[in-house]
């Protein structure tokens, strides 16, 4: 076949075209620190590093929301311990106010006292997380309980719980439908924490001594009530803590597998580099010599 000086010319771009294309993308592996830049890296390598990476995402926003449950859950269980210890202080009231030994107006004092805890009760019960109530269902952005001028207490919220995914299959209440907690069966029934405060006060301000003994044996019941939702949220917060602990786990294992896979080895990237750049230097030094021969040159 005979060599026209249009095939050897085609020949020298095409060559060097070749040469320039591999120190770019030795110069690409050395500026990202990434082995696989482009499908063409590594289709396999590439598709196992998009597979890391979305799970990697998932595990992100499944850690994001054990954060914010566990912010939720401490919130409320806090909320609650206070509400235990309005409920303890107020039956040793009660023991006070019962006896012989206290008059009518010792128990009209009482009366503000309960009136205050009342209060403070409702206070406890409209508890916010991150500008959230959470004892309000999942109406989470309404006020649960508000409390009349005759001390009837309404709540605004709904009986729904709000929840949060805490892994692929599994949710978690970290929101309490407040009805549930503070009168699980209804304004005015004998579980009422609100309804049994204001029979208190009734009784301290009309010095009835009986009905001072059956909100006695009430505040037992609510006290009991309330240990158990707090039992339930310290369980809830123990399992969301050995999710946050596998999800900690997972997450290095899967950023260390991710980096074996797509990081490159910078010491042998820049001395990859560098060879391309010589063959760069080499390549272009020639084309320039073929390149500018012409017949003059064989005068």
């Amino acid at each position: 076949m005979r060599v026209t000086s249009k095939i050897i010319s085609d020949s020298v771009k095409f060559n060097l075209a070749n040469v320039t294309n591999e120190m770019y993308k030795a110069n690409e592996v050395v500026s990202t620190a990434k082995r696989i830049n482009s499908l063409s890296d590594d289709p396999v390598g590439l598709f196992q590093v998009l597979n890391i990476k979305s799970s990697l995402s998932n595990i992100e926003q499944l850690d994001r929301n054990i954060t914010l449950g566990k912010s939720w859950l401490t919130a409320s269980e806090s909320a609650l311990n206070q509400v235990e210890a309005l409920i303890s202080d107020t039956s040793a009231l009660c023991v006070q106010m019962a006896s012989a030994t206290t008059g009518a107006a010792g128990r009209a004092s009482g009366a503000e006292i309960v009136q205050n805890t009342l209060e403070e009760m409702v206070s406890l019960a409209n508890t916010e997380a991150n500008g959230r109530y959470v004892f309000s269902g999942f109406e989470t952005d309404v006020m649960p309980f508000t409390l009349g001028g005759d001390n009837s207490v309404t709540y605004n919220g709904d009986n729904n719980t709000f929840t949060l995914k805490i892994d692929r299959n599994n949710t978690i209440a970290i929101g309490s439908d407040g009805e549930a907690v503070f009168r699980p069966s209804g304004a005015g029934a004998s579980d009422d924490i609100f309804n049994t405060l204001n029979d208190l006060k009734t009784a301290l301000t009309n010095n009835n001594v009986s009905n001072i003994q059956d909100a006695m044996t009430k505040l037992d019941a609510h006290f009991d009530q309330i240990s158990g939702k707090i039992s339930d949220i310290g369980s809830k917060v123990i399992r969301m803590e050995i999710r946050e602990k596998i999800f900690q786990d997972m997450n290095l294992t899967k950023t260390d597998r991710l980096s074996k896979i797509e990081d490159a080895d910078i010491a042998e990237a820049i001395i990859d580099l560098k060879a391309k750049e010589l063959a760069y230097q080499t390549a272009l030094s020639s084309a320039a010599r073929v390149l500018n021969m012409s017949l003059v040159d064989y005068l």
